[in-house]
């Protein structure tokens, strides 16, 4: 019970959170679950919770969603969830914490070093394709792809409400194709109560409606700048984390 309440508090924390930033929220979340259950229990509950919460974060600010870039996108997951079921693939825990904490850097050193990616427009086709097939790849992956899907809005002109809107629609199918694959693909079997599901969904739709209440309090460049440096930083705790544990692993075979 007490693992199940410290699960509840991530999941509200962490939803405020990112319904702030549109993104870290879901980085912690994992962090948290893989630290304390099975890779597909963790999976699992991260679709669950993800799902819910940026579904809810959509629809509270559904006004401000570009939808144009949500049929490509479309085509692009689908590619991703086609070829991770023909690899039917469960990583291991290690792999997922130095996956989720390299993705920003990643992302970072791309913009960084790849000047082409600055013309990168969601509203482009073969750009929100490629976005969806990138993106729902690494959330099959290691559960959370928020600092990945960011370097495709790095030069965007949107505003940050519709900045985190449109990432909140795209995220959701994400969450909803993880489950898919790890509940019906991959055949997941853990012993989790359906309540605990409820509970924590409920909680993700409580912490989304604070953090997007208190996204109205943030300035556009205020929310940049610090979006930024606090993915960065949570990331690199996360990819040092999951490096002692895989160098731990190794060295204890």
């Amino acid at each position: 019970m007490s693992l199940q309440i410290l699960i509840i508090i991530s999941v509200f924390a962490t939803t405020v959170l990112s319904g702030i930033l549109g993104m870290a929220g879901g980085m912690i979340l994992m962090a948290i679950l893989i630290s304390t259950v099975s890779v597909s229990a963790a999976m699992m509950i991260h679709g669950a919770v993800q799902a819910t919460s940026n579904g809810s974060r959509c629809w509270f600010l559904r006004r401000h969603v570009q939808w144009q870039i949500l049929p490509a996108y479309v085509v692009g997951a689908g590619l991703a969830l086609a070829g991770f079921s023909l690899m039917n693939l469960v990583p291991d825990p290690a792999v997922v914490l130095i996956v989720v904490g390299a993705l920003p850097w990643l992302a970072r050193l791309l913009a960084s070093s790849r000047p082409g990616l600055n013309a990168l427009d969601m509203n482009r086709r073969g750009t929100a394709c490629l976005c969806g097939l990138v993106v729902t790849s690494a959330q099959l992956l290691a559960g959370a792809s928020g600092p990945l899907l960011d370097m495709f809005y790095l030069n965007s002109t949107l505003n940050r409400h519709q900045i985190v809107a449109s990432k909140a629609i795209t995220q959701t199918l994400g969450h909803l194709l993880k489950l898919v694959y790890y509940g019906l693909i991959v055949g997941v079997v853990e012993d989790i109560p359906g309540w605990f599901y409820l509970l924590a969904m409920v909680t993700a739709v409580g912490g989304t409606r604070v953090g997007t209440r208190l996204l109205d309090r943030i300035a556009d460049h205020a929310f940049r700048k610090v979006s930024g440096w606090m993915i960065l930083a949570i990331a690199t705790s996360l990819l040092i984390k999951g490096l002692y544990d895989l160098l731990k692993t190794n060295l204890l075979a």
